[in-house]
């Protein structure tokens, strides 16, 4: 099968991140370290010949730009210094931007002052519109939606999820053409593919429960407590994020059905503001590990941050931290005036965090799990072509 080269697709890539696999001169030491290298895969070594050959279509087409868990012992035990941790992170920011069809998220990558400037105008705007509709504050017990009302944060949102919905729809379109151009070989006509399967593999085994980070990238040297090792930061990130999306639809649901109006108190102990409380914590823990281990560059993995990296971290952190702010503001014996606008605050935080899913780091979670579904499919034989016939 014929490829189109890109003479600049290295150079192009720089542009993303720290990228020295100039340097490289195939040894195969990086392939032989990955605990990801298996069945055939030549991990990461394969991707940066990609790269170095200018082979677009096939980078950015292929299942290992997303297997990477930045485990960095390729790195460590690179001859040449060529880094090739950090080449895979800059690969996956120049696929996402590649993805894009809007353009945004290369700025957000490659132009660190403007991107600076973006998210905080991004950020003020949101907050601006939100209160435009604001009312009372009022003092004889906290009625948030009486300073910022519900029906405006429910129109914004909706707003806001159609527009993302549809970059991200865009964005998925572009990269599974991507990836279905650069398989390999016709398919059989007799085989089908194991759609459940792949499912299950990819979403609840890599996805979720994150077992190849677990069991086999854990780098030997890091023999720090299990919840403070990076794989459980990433995981309690993970788990407190769907958990609070899981508590701020059944909130809206039991709104919906007429059993519970939004915004209205409720014991600590009723179970959707558990399930907020716990996942709440998971997700203030993980991202606040995170962000010290990358401030301290803890690791290899941690060496090199973008505005992106940053960013993403930021917002997620200040979700959870302003929405266990108003918590505590919800429980006081007596409303205080700092919860109103930390309502405001959080709203326009978290807006901004879904706003920018499609074009930052966030997206990878996206393009991650689609990219291993994709090529988790494999083709089974049919029932009655699978049995064996009869001598």
């Amino acid at each position: 099968m014929s490829a189109r080269v890109e003479p600049r697709l290295l150079a192009e890539i720089g542009r993303y991140g720290t990228v020295s696999v100039e340097r490289c001169f195939n040894c195969g030491n990086c392939t032989a370290i990955c605990p990801l290298s298996a069945n055939g895969e030549t991990f990461p070594r394969r991707l940066i010949r990609y790269a170095q050959l200018g082979l677009q279509e096939r980078l950015l087409g292929s299942r290992e730009l997303w297997m990477c868990y930045a485990c960095g012992e390729c790195t460590q035990t690179c001859p040449r210094q060529a880094d090739p941790s950090e080449f895979v992170a800059a690969a996956r920011r120049y696929a996402i931007a590649s993805y894009d069809p809007l353009g945004l998220a290369k700025i957000l990558f490659t132009a660190p002052v403007l991107s600076v400037a973006l998210l905080l105008l991004l950020g003020v705007l949101i907050a601006l519109v939100v209160y435009t509709s604001h009312g009372i504050m009022p003092m004889d017990r906290l009625r948030l939606f009486a300073f910022i009302p519900a029906a405006t944060i429910h129109d914004v949102g909706v707003a806001v999820i159609a527009v993302v919905a549809l970059a991200g729809l865009l964005g998925a379109v572009n990269m599974i053409v991507r990836v279905r151009r650069a398989a390999a070989g016709p398919r059989a006509p007799a085989m089908r593919l194991n759609w459940l399967g792949a499912l299950w593999e990819t979403v609840a085994v890599e996805v979720l429960a994150q077992r190849r980070y677990r069991e086999d990238c854990r780098p030997a040297s890091d023999t720090r407590p299990w919840y403070l090792q990076t794989w459980f930061a990433h995981s309690a990130t993970l788990w407190g994020f769907l958990g609070l999306l899981a508590a701020t639809t059944l909130d809206y649901v039991l709104d919906l059905v007429g059993l519970k109006p939004t915004g209205t108190w409720v014991p600590p102990w009723s179970p959707v503001r558990l399930l907020g409380t716990v996942a709440g914590l998971f997700l203030v823990y993980g991202t606040s590990l995170l962000i010290v281990n990358r401030w301290r560059k803890a690791d290899v993995t941690t060496s090199h941050s973008t505005v992106s990296d940053w960013a993403f971290l930021a917002l997620l952190w200040l979700t959870g931290t302003s929405g266990f702010a108003l918590e505590i503001g919800v429980y006081l014996p007596r409303p205080e005036a700092w919860a109103y606008w930390t309502l405001l605050g959080h709203v326009a935080v978290a807006i901004e965090l879904l706003v920018l899913l499609p074009f930052t780091k966030f997206a990878h979670a996206l393009y991650r799990t689609i990219g291993l579904y994709l090529h988790a499919l494999k083709p089974v034989p049919h029932a009655r072509e699978a049995e064996v016939p009869a001598d």
